[in-house]
């Protein structure tokens, strides 16, 4: 059975690195030994992440010259939203980045208690976002959903009956 709300394919014409290198030489700024490597990590794969987890990442890949400063990570992901390649969400008090750049518009389901992203794509969100935008002759360039709640896994955990072993 397919999902309704999965997440559908996007074109894009340059590949991320491409986009950030042409992003960068507009700022006057180079791409860097530490920059290509901190972009070729986040894009390939997806995944929900925060700063300190990227870092702890690097660290198990790089060494030596291969290696990413704290400092590099920091300005480097700021500068990863500011190409619009990363998308920058607060989550549970903390900055979560997930890709931007040829991904589709979509919205989250957020676990409270293990913190699990889990991503969908609704045509009728996004058209009831549009109609209450044209209600009030706003013009809605993006939106952020975020649904709140307790994935079925932490569920289940909650509701398993409590035994001798867990006393201890």
């Amino acid at each position: 059975m397919s999902d309704p709300f999965a997440l559908e394919a996007v074109d894009v014409a340059l590949t991320p690195m491409e986009r950030f290198e042409e992003y960068l030489k507009s700022k006057g700024k180079r791409i860097t030994q530490p920059r290509r490597i901190l972009i070729e990590h986040v894009f390939s794969h997806h995944e929900h992440f925060d700063a300190d987890q990227l870092i702890d990442e690097l660290s198990h890949h790089s060494k030596g010259s291969d290696r990413v400063s704290r400092p590099t990570v920091y300005r480097t992901l700021n500068e990863l939203v500011e190409a619009g390649l990363l998308r920058k969400m607060e989550i549970g008090g903390r900055a979560v980045y997930e890709h931007d750049y040829g991904y589709p518009d979509h919205d989250h389901l957020y676990c409270t208690q293990c913190q699990q992203l889990i991503e969908f794509q609704s045509a009728e969100l996004k058209e009831l976002r549009d109609e209450v935008a044209r209600l009030h002759q706003f013009r809605a360039t993006g939106h952020r959903f975020i649904i709140n709640g307790v994935c079925d896994e932490c569920q289940k955990k909650s509701r398993r009956k409590k035994r001798r072993v867990d006393l201890i």
